[in-house]
């Protein structure tokens, strides 16, 4: 008895047939306990927060889009960004590339230092519109020599960009990959996460010095995670994100009461 036609066809495929690429799809995305490789991620260095997010902390790889509560939140926003970029950073050599479209807020030397930014790992592009930022960011990608990109958009991001972007994103060491928006009603987008970011009243350092800015974060959306909403202190001399200490306080009797 011959084979049936289809049989024939998948075997004249030999190794690489669909069905076993499918399954090898599958792999990949298989959930928790399967053979899939877990996604390298970013972790903000707090618990509260960090369990929210799948793996622990934002993923590397895909966009993160981060918008202000509101048009006077820009700088903060702007702000909140630059602190991940400074925790990354500060776990991995190399620089950032910061694409802005006319008009978004630029970065200075003073404020770059207060986040533990050197000026010297920071290149910054400005660009004629979103869409140079969109190239910009996606050729930076293809060259897999940045670990943290920054994209300041005068618009959303749409769809189509956001897909190309985490397609060239895919593969070893990826970036840390922050999209910047204005603070109007976003486009559907392919964003692991997006982030509400309004300023909050600065706290004194414990030493009387600097003020440690405070951003009011929401998390909207997150895939494969949970939402949450927090205030979050950037401590000047660590460098690195916090709760403010009477909510840290008030976060650790409540585990202590649930224990």
């Amino acid at each position: 008895m011959g084979l049936d036609p289809a049989d024939e066809t998948e075997r004249a495929r030999g190794p690489g047939s669909s069905r076993e690429r499918l399954a090898a799809l599958r792999a990949r995305l298989s959930g928790p306990g399967g053979p899939a490789v877990p996604h390298p991620v970013l972790p903000l260095g707090l618990p509260g927060v960090d369990t929210h997010l799948p793996g622990g902390g934002l993923a590397l790889g895909p966009p993160h889009e981060i918008a202000p509560a509101e048009p006077a939140d820009g700088v903060a926003a702007f702000g909140f960004a630059l602190a991940l970029c400074g925790r990354h950073l500060a776990r991995i050599p190399g620089a950032a590339l910061i694409a802005a479209a006319p008009g978004q807020p630029l970065p200075h030397g003073h404020g770059l230092a207060g986040l533990g930014l050197d000026p010297a790992r920071l290149l910054l592009l400005e660009a004629g519109g979103d869409a140079e930022v969109f190239r910009a960011l996606e050729a930076a990608l293809h060259a897999r020599t940045l670990p943290v990109l920054i994209g300041l958009l005068g618009g959303g991001l749409p769809l189509k960009p956001g897909r190309r972007l985490q397609l060239a994103a895919e593969g070893a060491s990826p970036p840390l990959v922050l999209i910047l928006r204005p603070a109007e009603a976003g486009l559907p987008n392919g964003a692991a996460t997006r982030w509400r970011i309004a300023s909050a009243p600065a706290a004194r350092d414990r030493f009387g010095g600097l003020d440690n800015p405070r951003w009011r974060a929401r998390l909207e959306r997150c895939r494969n995670g949970r939402g949450g909403d927090w205030l979050l202190e950037w401590d000047h001399a660590a460098h690195r994100l916090r709760l403010p200490e009477p909510l840290a306080r008030d976060a650790a009797a409540a585990g202590r009461a649930r224990a």
